[in-house]
């Protein structure tokens, strides 16, 4: 077993996203890790075959990158305010951006919450957390916050 010194905790600013501070920070207290915070922002390059002009989808995902940057700071302000934590946002597919991160970062701990999607909603949007489970190098530990008694 290694020791915790670098955790992960993917965010989307959800409410899911406002039960992972606590978590994250009694664990780094704990352990003696730092915490880097990630969001991904989802790529619109799959919609190029709509025959919606590159120069419009670029300055649309540039908006949303903005956008992505004040959520952070806001979150930060919100969860980790006076607490040292990293931010880094990158563009992709959630799954894949966190589990090439966590592994070129070499994190030794990813913190993430579920949304416990089920049937359909499963199908259409898939499931992250699964995926990120599945897939990662190191532990995960998934919060379900629809089950988590306050």
């Amino acid at each position: 077993m290694r020791e915790i010194k670098k955790i992960l905790v993917p965010i989307d600013f959800s409410e899911v996203s406002k039960t992972l501070g606590p978590y994250a920070r009694y664990l780094a207290d704990k352990l003696g890790a730092k915490i880097t915070l990630l969001y991904v922002v989802r790529s619109l390059d799959y919609f190029g075959g709509f025959y919606v002009p590159h120069t419009s989808i670029k300055n649309f995902e540039e908006e949303i990158l903005r956008g992505a940057e004040k959520k952070m700071e806001n979150y930060v302000v919100d969860y980790f305010e006076n607490y040292p934590v990293k931010t880094k946002i990158l563009i992709g597919d959630a799954a894949t951006e966190i589990l090439n991160f966590a592994e070129e970062e070499e994190f030794d701990l990813i913190v993430m919450g579920t949304h416990g999607r089920k049937g359909l909603d499963k199908v259409i949007f898939g499931s992250v957390a699964e995926r990120v489970v599945k897939g990662a190098n190191c532990p995960v530990l998934t919060i379900n916050p629809y089950r988590m008694k306050q």
